[in-house]
């Protein structure tokens, strides 16, 4: 199994420069989710999954930042690792907030 570091926040394997492209990829995905259902209402009707995939995308931004303070503040101190943590746990709530919504949508329940 491989070995964790105790200091998350510093050098190239950091959580930081993992999270930073992802969490951009990921408010553009919340983004194109954004156009495509604003083009299905005229279809479906209104729905408020676009509302929702905005405070995603929201959340991604959240994490993008912090982990792009984190790398830029990579001295290993605590604020370092702060944002990094903040920007891991804002990664993981917004994955789950888009399935979430995906879920939700597929059984048009929102």
């Amino acid at each position: 199994m491989a070995e964790r570091r105790k200091g998350t926040g510093s050098g190239e394997d950091s959580l930081s420069r993992h999270i930073l492209p992802n969490a951009g990829t990921m408010v553009g995905v919340c983004t194109t989710l954004i156009g495509l259902v604003k083009i299905a209402e005229g279809w479906i009707g209104p729905s408020h999954v676009d509302e929702a995939a905005a405070l995603t995308a929201i959340l991604f931004l959240v994490s993008a930042i912090a982990s792009y303070l984190s790398i830029r503040l990579d001295d290993g101190g605590d604020l370092s690792v702060n944002l990094e943590r903040c920007a891991d746990i804002c990664f993981v709530i917004g994955l789950t907030g888009l399935t979430l919504i995906s879920v939700l949508f597929a059984y048009e329940t929102i």
